[in-house]
């Protein structure tokens, strides 16, 4: 037999707020449930993404070991 009483009390329609007004809802073991960044609001689901310029650190790097050589 499953116990008795162990189980949280589920909550189908629980409410996700993000900056203060509610973005959707869920079933969750919590009736509200506030969250600083979802899908709607980051960068990568919305297209402002920032790509990090990483060229020229590979070039840079011999110099870098020829530097090293020198000095020791």
């Amino acid at each position: 037999m499953p116990k008795s009483n162990i189980h949280p009390e589920w909550y189908p329609e629980a409410k996700i707020y993000c900056n203060g007004e509610v973005v959707m809802t869920v079933g969750s073991t919590k009736p509200e449930i506030h969250v600083d960044v979802w899908s709607g609001n980051h960068p990568f689901y919305t297209g402002t993404q920032k790509i990090i310029d990483t060229e020229g650190r590979v070039e840079a790097l011999p110099q870098t070991l020829r530097y090293e050589e020198k000095r020791r």
